[in-house]
């Protein structure tokens, strides 16, 4: 009985099922109605395993990005060929699709404690705290957490563990899939630092196309591939191996530039106050 039924992480399917409902409908138009979201790879979606599915994504934002893959990924599932119309696709969503998330951003407000009820895996960051850079150990639950996550269902990650584009892939997300060998799914995402803020929850600008491509699984061998192998391989299906700079127009290197430079400001204003 779904009432009393829980995940593996002892959250009630029942209001997680309603949580991605009503945040669903919430967010809709986000996607949708002042600004648009272009699709292309729903049949990649279709065609996946109900288990051990690693999606692999660039990050512009800490929820937008995720909360629009929840509504491609249901969509794909209920037959929409790249599209997301007609909300209703969320009545009865993927229940087992969770997403890795860092532990100190689930933990600031309310609203990102709801969120993390509908699917995060909060793991602590061995490289960032509270806005410091640190050099900590791995927490072995987390990478437990992950597994079971992945046994139950599919979980999204974004192997750089940053907004900032550009940044190197954490190995972390190479030694996760020679454990568990998941089907590893990459994702392209843009548009969306240009839609909302860095959190994900304004829209800073309407009118802006937002883009999500889902590429075919990837080629990995378990066993024979090195973590750095892999680490590669990643950085080139989710466009951020530095090769990628060499092809972008001077005025989105300029506007990359600006962001980083406001970001290192916001940061310098934070230690002072």
């Amino acid at each position: 009985m779904l009432l009393l039924k829980k995940n593996p992480f002892g959250h009630y399917l029942v209001l997680k099922k309603w949580l991605i409902r009503y945040l669903g409908a919430l967010t809709h138009q986000r996607y949708k109605g002042f600004n648009k979201l272009q699709i292309e790879g729903s049949e990649v979606i279709r065609q996946l395993p109900e288990t051990n599915v690693l999606f692999v994504s660039n990050h512009q934002t800490y929820f937008a990005d995720v909360v629009a893959m929840f509504h491609v990924f249901n969509a794909s599932l209920k037959g929409r060929v790249d599209s997301i119309e007609n909300v209703a696709y969320l009545w009865n969503p993927k229940l087992n699709l969770y997403y890795v998330a860092a532990a100190e951003t689930m933990k600031q407000s309310l609203l990102a404690k709801i969120l993390a009820y509908a699917g995060s895996i909060s793991i602590e960051r061995t490289w960032r705290a509270e806005g410091q850079d640190v050099n900590r150990q791995v927490k072995m639950s987390d990478i437990t957490n992950i597994g079971r996550a992945l046994e139950d269902g599919w979980v999204i990650t974004f192997p750089q563990g940053t907004t900032t584009p550009w940044k190197p892939i954490r190995k972390g997300t190479a030694h996760i899939i020679k454990k568990y060998k998941p089907v590893v799914v990459p994702v392209v995402i843009d548009g969306f630092r240009r839609s909302f803020d860095k959190k994900g929850l304004l829209v800073k600008k309407k009118g802006i196309l937002q883009s999500m491509v889902i590429k075919p699984p990837m080629e990995i061998d378990y066993e024979l591939d090195t973590v750095e192998q892999i680490v590669e391989k990643i950085e080139f299906a989710i466009e951020q191996h530095p090769s990628f700079l060499k092809v972008l127009m001077p005025e989105q290197i300029a506007q990359m530039e600006e962001e980083n430079q406001l970001r290192r400001y916001s940061a310098s204003q934070k230690k002072r106050s």
